[in-house]
């Protein structure tokens, strides 16, 4: 009992204890603090972990300026981005817990709670959505869900020896250089998939959803981005193969998920590499996806549109709640189908505390979103620096520009006044939707910052004649 209490207390206090213990330059490190607490007070072992236990809190407020738009929700079309002032926010819990059950074995466990405003109700933005956080459901009352529980098995294949240090969603070990691993159960494909360095931290570094990964990559997950299912990887020293099957939400971007996993479900595979260039990492790697799922092409919505099958006469079929009586509607033209897209991903350190990134998509542009943003393809691209550049080593800063298109059929589709997951204004003169973004974190002291960001959105929902948007954005961050 009472090393439960003494462990309570330095976790109350543990942003007093690591602020005193900072590094040389006054400022704490970068890293989880709970464990490493706990170690230098004799109440874990960080060099034969067991177990190890984290947390963090994060706060994003984002301020949309109005905008010129020539027309909102025409027609009865119900996904435009407001044109008026908008307030947004969200904040987010989440309990990191993993034990190893045995060698190479390791079972993980993530609750979380959120609390969300969407702007527009999440309606207008197609592939840069300001807010990574947002979610399709959720609300201004705390809500408290499962966002991940897996297990992980590790074989070894030989190699150099590699170690892996304590941190959330990762128990202290060491492995091989070469090995293959399993993991199998509740996850978000980005737990694995489309790692990067410089842009994938959106806690720490970008809000945008554009740099969170391909703005084109529909990847199977359900409403708040998690699905079940397996992955795979075999490590052969610098070069790494990956490979998921996991099973798609039941109707577009919602959260009960279908079991019927042989059915309907998402592939995906990616190639990495990692390389050294003048002393300096970087990353390459090649990423392919396919799904096979219910869902609605757009020629075939458009095809029935012919036929008087029109957006508000949906009946019981899954729809997003369009009166547009003059417009097709992806209800009336859902079976089984095929949508697949190819992606690149390279990250490269210039200096210490500097780095480049860029991802770029092609999806097939034939059929609605089913998991992710409306984007059918999408480039993005900026530079990450570190403080140490500027002597506070744990600052961030970065700025980063991405931009989206739709297919051509698909931008019919929206010009007929369709809706398509998050877009569809009753009308569009085609154009790319673009953001950009530049933000500063302040570290304020053990594991906390504050950070502040302006984004610039041009063709909001694919279409020319709104926009553009700026928005304005605060951001803390704590971990314990």
């Amino acid at each position: 009992m009472r090393r439960v209490l003494v462990a309570a207390l330095l976790l109350l206090a543990s942003t007093r204890a690591f602020a005193a213990s900072a590094e040389p330059d006054g400022r704490a490190g970068d890293a989880f603090d709970i464990m490493n607490l706990l170690a230098r007070h004799g109440l874990h072992n960080l060099d034969d972990e067991h177990w190890n236990a984290y947390g963090q809190f994060t706060w994003i407020s984002s301020f949309k300026l109005p905008f010129d738009a020539k027309y909102t929700n025409l027609g009865g079309s119900n996904h435009s981005l407001r044109p008026g002032f908008e307030h947004s926010y969200t904040g987010t819990v989440t309990a990191y817990f993993g034990v190893k059950l045995w060698r190479g074995f390791e079972a993980y466990w993530v609750p979380e709670v959120i609390i969300l405003h969407p702007l527009s109700n999440l309606a207008g933005l197609g592939g840069a959505i300001q807010n990574f956080e947002l979610q399709k459901t959720g609300s201004a009352l705390p809500t408290y869900y499962n966002s991940r529980f897996y297990f992980r098995q590790s074989f070894d294949l030989g190699g150099y020896t590699v170690h892996k240090s304590s941190d959330p969603m990762q128990v202290q070990q060491v492995v091989k250089s070469r090995r293959f691993v399993i993991t199998f159960g509740n996850f978000s494909i980005l737990d694995f998939m489309d790692k990067n360095s410089f842009a994938g931290d959106l806690r720490r570094q970008f809000f945008n959803m554009a740099f969170l990964t391909y703005a084109a990559y529909d990847f199977a997950a359900d409403a708040r981005g998690y699905t079940w299912g397996a992955e795979a990887e075999l490590v052969l020293d610098d070069w790494t193969l990956r490979f998921a099957h996991t099973i798609e939400p039941k109707d577009p971007n919602q959260l009960p998920l279908d079991g019927r996993f042989w059915k309907y479900y998402g592939q995906q595979v990616e190639l990495e590499h990692v390389h050294s260039i003048r002393g300096h990492t970087g990353a390459v790697r090649i990423l392919g996806y396919r799904n096979h799922v219910n869902s609605a092409r757009f020629a075939d919505a458009i095809a029935d549109l012919r036929k008087g099958e029109t957006a508000g006469t949906c009946g019981d079929r899954f729809n997003y709640g369009s009166t547009n009586g003059t417009a097709p509607d992806l209800c009336w033209a859902r079976q089984p189908n095929v949508k697949w897209g190819i992606g690149v991903n390279i990250e490269q350190e210039l200096r210490h505390h500097l780095g480049i990134f860029l991802r770029g998509m092609y999806s097939d542009g034939n059929s609605e979103v089913f998991s992710f943003g409306s984007a059918d393809r999408s480039l993005s691209l900026g530079i990450l620096a570190r403080g140490g550049l500027w002597r506070r080593r744990n600052d961030y800063a970065g700025i980063g520009y991405g931009v989206s298109w739709i297919s051509s059929v698909h931008a019919r589709y929206l010009a007929l006044g369709g809706v398509d997951g998050f877009v569809g204004d009753g009308a569009l003169r085609q154009t790319a939707e673009g953001v950009f973004e530049a933000f500063y974190g302040v570290n304020l002291g053990s594991s906390t910052w504050l950070s502040a960001d302006y984004q610039i959105i041009h063709g909001p929902g694919y279409n020319a004649d709104r926009g553009p948007v700026s928005i304005l954005g605060a951001r803390f961050h704590a971990e314990f």
